[in-house]
């Protein structure tokens, strides 16, 4: 992919900062860089920015023209994504409706629920969640229990997922379920649904789970004789595995190209800290900023990669966790090295009471990057796909007990 701007991607760029340069209020400055786009701080406000950006056809921008979106080349999202950054503009709202259920919906989805389900997620009516870890099938995804059976013309769905981020703050959520239970003995990836359920809904309870962090974007959700009708569904029935791993393709990687931009900005901040607190002298803090650096480097590159790849292609494949297992490892480092500059200061909260305490934006990096190399899918997973998929290995032998062993404990 060539990086360099031709005149039409010039005069693109200059659209986009005249737009965010016009529209950037106070209100939203003051949000702008706070939090993440899968944590609920200041929501209010990035909702209502997010509305601003789905009237003018941001939010969306890739999707053909007949449903609401600009018919965007690639370099234009790169471009509109890293002036988004550089504007300081607030986190996203709709990381999982435009990030990854939208390209789903685009990939797999019939006319019709492109037409029906594409514009609402645009003006943010409808604001979706990822249903697919359960508190016995994390990595395992496809050992999931939550099942769906069919009632007339309604699935009913019982179970439960976790780790649902945002589900708090979502109307619907997209969850992978098993409508076939016969098929799982055979292989567990078959007789598995990609189902849309409404969560206000008698049947459905959302449980928020507050993090160390203090917030509490990640949930429980229990469904307990939920309906969802029988049209909810992406691709077809019991077929749904290789939707989720399109989903998932997503997640590790385009939909994260806005984050890893903010990575950058992450690194000069720390950068800044470090010289304010007079520890640029000390050269093992200072080699791992500048490795910090560097490694950002590679990260937006390895982006361009995959944007290539899915040009080519229309959707990414396993190579797509090179990426998801570089930025999630990368980020961890670096949180530890954070905590190196800020030194014993960083192992103080602010506390309002013994049961009420706040951590900063930079311990907070530090906190909450423990999770990244977890969710979307664990670096060991990862790394199976690419070891197995991308390079051709073989899959590891599981040796059973030792001769002579049998039986014992």
């Amino acid at each position: 992919m060539d990086l360099t701007d031709s005149k039409q991607d010039s005069e693109f760029r200059d659209q986009v900062r005249t737009w965010l340069n016009e529209n950037l209020s106070s209100e939203f400055l003051e949000v702008g860089g706070k939090g993440g786009a899968i944590d609920d701080q200041h929501w209010e406000v990035r909702l209502e920015w997010e509305k601003l950006l789905g009237e003018n056809k941001w939010l969306g921008m890739s999707w053909p023209q007949e449903f609401g979106g600009r018919n965007s080349t690639f370099m234009e999202q790169v471009i509109f994504n890293q002036e988004y950054v550089r504007a300081n503009a607030p986190a996203r709202a709709s990381f999982f409706g435009e990030g990854l259920f939208a390209p789903t919906v685009l990939a797999f989805g019939t006319h019709e629920q492109k037409q029906t389900l594409l514009p609402k997620i645009q003006k943010c009516e409808e604001i979706w969640c990822q249903g697919y870890s359960e508190p016995n099938a994390g990595s395992d995804l496809a050992s999931i229990g939550t099942s769906a059976t069919l009632d007339g013309q309604e699935w009913v769905i019982n179970g439960q997922k976790t780790w649902t981020t945002l589900a708090h703050k979502s109307n619907w959520i997209f969850a992978v379920v098993r409508t076939d239970k016969e098929a799982s003995k055979i292989k567990k990836q078959a007789g598995l649904t990609y189902m849309l359920i409404p969560l206000d809904q008698e049947g459905v309870t959302v449980r928020p789970l507050v993090q160390m962090t203090g917030t509490k974007e990640f949930n429980e959700v229990f469904f307990e004789n939920a309906r969802t009708h029988k049209s909810n569904v992406i691709g077809e029935v019991n077929d749904g595995w290789k939707v989720a791993m399109a989903t998932l393709g997503f997640e590790r990687g385009t939909a994260f190209l806005a984050q890893q931009l903010s990575f950058a900005r992450e690194v000069q901040h720390v950068i800044e800290v470090a010289k304010d607190r007079g520890v640029d002298s000390d050269e093992a803090i200072i080699s791992n900023l500048v490795d910090s650096y560097v490694g950002v480097e590679i990260m937006k590159y390895n982006g361009m990669r995959m944007l290539t790849e899915l040009v080519d292609k229309g959707v990414l494949g396993p190579a797509s966790s090179i990426g998801k297992l570089y930025w999630s490892s990368w980020h961890r480092t670096f949180g530890e090295r954070v905590m190196d500059v800020l030194g014993t200061e960083g192992l103080q909260a602010t506390y309002v009471d013994p049961d009420d305490y706040s951590v900063n934006d930079l311990q907070r990096i530090f906190m909450f990057s423990r999770s990244e190399t977890i969710y979307a899918g664990t670096s060991e997973i990862q790394k199976n796909i690419l070891a197995e998929q991308v390079l051709g290995l073989p899959k590891e032998s599981r040796p059973g007990p030792a001769k002579g062993t049998e039986g014992t404990k």
